[in-house]
């Protein structure tokens, strides 16, 4: 399996550990990571500590995208880098015991058109040695919302798989170019249907409504209820019970790693999605896990979708 990520606006991510978190005052860290950040960048680490290739295109520049791009090799991800004059995002996240999360998430650079035009054109020239391209997270300033359906159009037409995780005017515009698969949250599938989901039956019928806008199938995230996946072969529901919430930070890109090294469809894939988002949030910061954090017989796939059952956070 080789699978390219896309990541339009990557980050060099600072996590604390802190006992609690109280405004105004100096808090004493217990932990500290330092990790490459981004989407697209979290689904090649995920790929990766399972073993399989992976290449990481992203624009980078300056002294925080140097170190992303040394991260990354460090764990033998290839780097695909494009470089551009503004120097790379740094975020910093704060992570309570409790499972608590405060993010700082900075804009990231502005892309001039001569970049982003070599972004699409690196894009491209790796795209025909992909099984799947994973492109995901937030555009930075510079990119139009079309930027992605453009990206969609060119990796179909070099013959490869597109997922796609983003959310928006990204999404909407990009659904016309009719991406293998989405994989919005519950708040995004909300979002893009206009309305907001209180039950499983709720999300069911918005990604039904997200496929006939184009997407060949949708992979959602619904948070600690589990996920669902609606495409062509069906409609399943998957879950797995989580003993302690360490951090949610690249929960769900762990997950989409996980749907497409096993294959990226059916609920063979759903179920390995479930295992590695289960597995992530157990983890520090934004550790990605490897077979040996995995638990495939916690996990519980069925058909039979529990539609009238209320969402634990209800989305809109």
């Amino acid at each position: 399996m080789n699978i390219l990520t896309v990541t339009p606006n990557p980050s060099l991510d600072r996590t604390y550990e802190v006992p609690a978190l109280a405004r105004g005052e100096v808090l004493r860290a217990t932990g500290e990571r330092v990790d490459p950040g981004g989407k697209g960048v979290n689904v090649s680490r995920a790929v990766a500590a399972a073993g399989h290739r992976t290449v990481a295109v992203m624009p980078l520049g300056g002294a925080p995208g140097a170190l992303v791009a040394e991260l990354l090799a460090g764990q033998g991800i290839d780097v695909a880098p494009v470089p551009v004059a503004g120097p790379t995002r740094s975020n910093i996240a704060v992570a309570e015991p409790d499972g608590t999360l405060t993010k700082i998430n900075a804009p990231g650079p502005q892309l001039s058109a001569a970049e982003s035009e070599l972004l699409l054109d690196t894009v491209t020239g790796h795209s025909g040695r992909a099984d799947w391209i994973a492109c995901c997270g937030s555009l930075p300033r510079g990119l139009a919302p079309q930027w992605y359906a453009d990206l969609v159009a060119r990796a179909h037409a070099a013959g490869a798989k597109v997922a796609l995780d983003t959310s928006g005017a990204s999404l909407i515009a990009a659904l016309r170019e009719r991406p293998d698969v989405v994989k919005p949250n519950a708040e995004e599938l909300a979002q893009a249907v206009g309305r907001p989901l209180a039950t499983i039956g709720d999300a069911v019928k918005a990604a039904e409504e997200v496929r006939e806008l184009g997407a060949g199938a949708v992979l959602a995230s619904l948070g600690a209820d589990g996920q669902l996946l609606v495409s062509a072969l069906g409609t399943y529901f998957a879950s797995a019970p989580v003993a302690l919430v360490r951090s949610n930070v690249g929960a769900g890109d762990a997950s989409l790693a996980g749907f497409l090294a096993a294959g990226g469809q059916g609920p063979d894939a759903l179920a390995a999605a479930v295992a590695h988002g289960a597995a992530a949030v157990q983890l520090p910061g934004s550790v990605m896990p490897t077979p040996g954090d995995l638990d495939p017989a916690a996990v519980t796939v069925t058909d039979a979708v529990p539609l009238d059952r209320p969402l634990t956070e209800p989305a809109s």
